[in-house]
């Protein structure tokens, strides 16, 4: 790189081949001086720093005409050293680019990595003048040309969506059908059996937890542990390399051509909200030591710390133009370039706060609402930070669904036999109209789920009534308290089969519930083949087989995989379950009965005071077919059978009377007690040995405890 290099542009930031040379462009507002720094291939050996001397709207920039892809670089920035004002420059730590497209290398924990002498009894009064480049990661120039073919994307309804979500490394770990050298990559997830696996589950759109290159924290690393779950960002352009088998860019590229050849959607978790350089005591990588100020939250009484919305050191400030552009740059990239289908955003509301606290709108939301690409992408927000007013759950603007913990909330307090909980059940069951209707959203603007990565897997769910976290290291102290979880009588594992079948029904309940509730629902991967963690409920750090999918099939996971692709083809085949529109509980045309309404067990219509007592746990719900007011692309009317839903979460068995309603006799196509007490499998809708028979109204029917059965029969009205 002897010659001189060109003055470049200020656009695009980041490292840019152009076919000819390299274009860079590093935004640093207060800096006094930038050096662009080149090593060799393998990032160990520092060969060259070049002064940027062209400075554009406070982006420097430079042109290296002989530079080629592959090129390995970073960034030492000048400016001063005044944390008390918000400034922590130290050109002695090498900077990862924020707009690396690759990253080689990872960051091996030295104190050489820290601005000021770490163990100083305050950082602002010291400086460290040692080198960190041998300690940090390092960005890779790239080749951005793919060869995409016919790619389109999916473009699922939100209506018929099934989500899915799986850690990229933990799903494919222990798989029996993915050869060992690919396991826990992007590479594994484009192998024909995993997909395979996928279409005939049902799902339409894997949801993988953050992608983005992240690193594990030095308390984890020194106790022997990893961060498996991701959320400690590091570069929001790469995709995290420890997942690649090939350690190319196009290794996540050919997964997501594979999956959408497949009809499956991608959509991944990202991670604005912090970065990992944690607080005003943690190491300088990247952002902190380009522009502290401007990418970070600062504590505008004491500059020198962090204002903390997310638990993790750190909030990204999104109130800076140049730190919305990094995060709206980002999006773009992994929609256009590597052509995701969507979106999970990490605690959202700390990217909406504004000094007022947390607004609906601010310029995120309205930036994304308006662009072309990203406005037609499947958003959804977590929709919860840790500061104060930062719950913002049926708060976030049209176009946005939301993850619903009020729905797995009521799910898991009706079913563990809770008093009073019917009213929650219902709204939860029915789509949350009281959270996303009266701002004119509809019911897919609720994610539905009973268990995520975060807190018990299903199994564990009905298995545990306290977490089991000891193997993270912090006296099993970490992790939630409010599980609202039922071990059914034993704490974890048990050779009781009476207790394992009553584990069996309560794990096919919440799945029932989930698959047939209206919004979309959100499956966790492994709990259709009841995977656990050892009661574990955090188990962020357990690379491990604590969270690999334990890939053996034995009789009892293989009845549970059957079921649960039932259910989904139930929910497919019927748009009762999936809506587009919420219930509106008055009279159809034609008739008295309305498209929706509630009953107690004595077949009688239930009265509003009725759902405020404390003893009920059982009640069904009549589902009318004619009651969806849809139309198909052709214009015509869409019709579905009439259905019927009974539920018990009482512990006794129940008889319920059928409806006096006009019309033919029912069908039970689903009982998820009938393998307990007559050795059929529940998973076997409509075939013989289910309870084909015909059931007129005013026959009892009666449910065992903690059991839903759903009844079926051709729509009431012509």
């Amino acid at each position: 790189m002897a010659d001189r290099p060109w003055p470049g542009r200020p656009y695009p930031l980041g490292a840019t081949w152009d076919g000819e040379g390299v274009n860079f462009a590093l935004f640093a507002g207060d800096a006094l001086l930038v050096e662009l720094c080149l090593f060799d291939e393998q990032g160990r050996n520092e060969i060259e720093r070049i002064v940027l001397d062209e400075c554009t709207d406070q982006v420097w920039h430079c042109y290296l005409p002989q530079a080629r892809p592959g090129l390995v670089y970073g960034y030492r920035v000048h400016g001063p050293w005044e944390p008390a004002l918000g400034l922590r420059f130290n050109p002695h730590k090498l900077l990862l680019d924020p707009y690396a497209r690759a990253i080689t290398g990872t960051v091996r924990w030295h104190d050489a990595l820290y601005p000021y002498i770490r163990g100083h009894e305050r950082e602002d009064l010291s400086f460290d003048r040692r080198d960190s480049a041998p300690f940090v990661p390092k960005g890779r120039v790239i080749e951005t040309a793919f060869s995409w073919g016919g790619d389109r994307r999916p473009d699922v309804p939100w209506n018929e969506t099934v989500i899915y979500e799986l850690n990229v490394r933990g799903f494919t770990m222990r798989h029996p059908d993915v050869p060992e050298a690919l396991r826990g990559t992007y590479a594994a997830l484009a192998q024909q059996p995993v997909i395979d696996y996928f279409r005939r589950l049902g799902v339409t759109t894997i949801e993988l937890m953050p992608v983005h290159a992240f690193i594990d924290e030095r308390q984890l690393v020194e106790k022997g542990l990893r961060n498996f779950w991701g959320y400690n960002t590091l570069g929001y352009f790469a995709p995290e390399a420890r997942y690649s088998a090939s350690g190319r860019i196009e290794e996540f590229k050919s997964m997501v051509k594979a999956l959408h050849s497949a009809g499956i959607e991608v959509v991944i978790d990202v991670v604005y909200n912090h970065s990992c350089e944690g607080n005003h005591l943690g190491p300088t990588l990247s952002l902190r030591g380009i522009d502290n100020a401007a990418y970070y939250r600062l504590d505008p009484a004491n500059p020198r710390l962090y204002t903390d919305y997310t638990g993790c050191g750190n909030t990204v400030n999104l109130a800076h133009p140049r730190t919305l552009q990094l995060v709206m740059d980002s999006l773009r990239y992994w929609a256009e370039e590597m052509h995701v289908d969507g979106f999970r955003f990490d605690l959202a509301p700390a990217l909406a706060r504004a000094a007022g606290g947390v607004e609906s709108w601010n310029s995120l939301f309205d930036v994304i609402r308006q662009d072309p690409v990203l406005s037609r992408a499947k958003l959804i927000a977590e929709p919860w930070d840790v500061g104060a007013g930062g719950y913002r759950v049926g708060n976030f603007p049209m176009g946005w669904a939301e993850w619903n913990d009020r729905y797995r909330d009521g799910m898991r307090t009706y079913w563990k036999g809770d008093g009073g909980a019917i009213g929650e059940f219902a709204r939860r069951l029915t789509g949350s109209s009281d959270l996303y209707g009266r701002s004119g959203r509809r019911p897919h603007a609720s994610i539905n789920f009973v268990t995520s990565h975060d807190g018990f897997t299903l199994a564990d769910l009905v298995s545990y009534n306290e977490r089991h976290n000891e193997a993270n290291g912090e006296g099993g102290a970490d992790g939630h308290n409010h599980n609202l979880s039922w071990n059914c009588g034993v704490e974890g594992p048990t050779d009781d089969p009476q207790v394992r079948a009553l584990r069996a029904r309560q794990q096919r309940n919440f799945l029932a519930t989930l698959l047939l509730s209206q919004g979309v629902p959100m499956l966790l991967a492994g709990d259709e083949i009841g995977r656990t963690q050892r009661g574990n409920n955090n188990a962020y750090c357990q690379d491990n087989e604590i969270s690999w999918v334990d890939w053996t099939i034995d009789e009892e996971r293989a009845s549970l995989l059957a079921f649960v692709r039932r259910l989904i083809r139930l929910r497919r085949e019927h748009p009762s379950f999936r809506r587009r529109d919420f219930f509106q509980g008055r009279p159809l045309r034609g008739g008295g009965v309305k498209d929706i309404f509630w009953l107690r067990p004595d077949g009688a219509e239930m009265s509003d005071h009725e759902w405020e007592r404390e003893h009920a746990r059982s009640l069904a719900v009549y589902l009318a077919g004619e009651g969806l007011n849809e139309v198909d692309r052709c214009g015509r009317a869409v019709r579905d059978d009439d259905f019927l839903m009974l539920f018990n979460a009482h512990h006794e068995d129940i008889d319920f009377v059928l409806p006096a309603l006009p019309g033919e006799a029912w069908r039970c196509v689903l009982d998820t007690a009938w393998r307990d007490d007559r050795g059929c499998d529940p998973s076997a809708i409509g075939v013989p040995g289910t309870r084909l028979g015909a059931w007129p109204a005013g026959t009892v029917c009666t449910l065992r405890g903690r059991s839903l059965a759903l009844l079926t029969r051709p729509a009431s009205l012509p």
